[in-house]
């Protein structure tokens, strides 16, 4: 994400007992982010709300994210909105582990200063809640493959038949496939 900062929460004597919980929430602005290749635009702040829970060798951390972005659809390329509903969840360990292989996917641990910097859960919550393909509606009717043009807001007089001679020309590159056989 562009020009994120970071987000610190300070736990000092907050969370300091195995049970011990913690909330906290705010906001964050951040302009665009990218997924891919795709960028979308976040019209207002991050929403994040959050809990902190000392779960006896460190602190665990639960909660959403919401945003709303701008992006493009997939289908017809019209920029359009979309909400967004992530949720986080870290662990921080308080002290380096004996057998640091024992966390599959990494650990991070908790300073001894008790702060921590939630832009990077947050990050994730949005690029993960972000979907694969984006589209206006679920009904969205694409561009015409003849002429482009958006089938939403307008309707074409494309030979449609055209399009088939296309399909199976010399000048398409996946004229060959028409005829492949996938069974056996």
């Amino acid at each position: 994400m562009d020009g994120i900062q970071p987000v610190l929460i300070d736990l000092t004597g907050k969370v300091e007992n195995p049970g011990d919980s913690f909330s906290a929430k705010g906001s964050v602005e951040v302009a665009s982010y990218e997924v891919g290749e795709k960028e979308y635009r976040l019209t207002a702040p991050i929403e994040y709300d959050v809990v902190f829970t000392n779960a006896g060798t460190g602190v665990l951390v639960t909660g959403m994210v919401r945003a709303t972005a701008e992006g493009e659809c997939d289908r017809c390329l019209d920029m359009t909105t979309i909400d967004l509903a992530g949720e986080i969840e870290e662990f921080y360990l308080f002290h380096e582990p004996e057998d640091p292989e024992e966390y599959e996917d990494g650990y991070e641990l908790l300073g001894e200063d008790r702060v921590v910097d939630l832009s990077g859960p947050i990050i994730d919550a949005v690029v993960m809640d972000t979907p694969f393909v984006v589209l206006c509606s679920p009904d969205c009717r694409g561009l015409c493959p003849v002429c482009g043009c958006n089938l939403n807001h307008e309707t074409c007089t494309c030979d449609k038949d055209g399009a088939d001679d296309f399909a199976e020309s010399a000048q398409n590159p996946f004229a060959a496939l028409k005829n492949l056989k996938l069974d056996d």
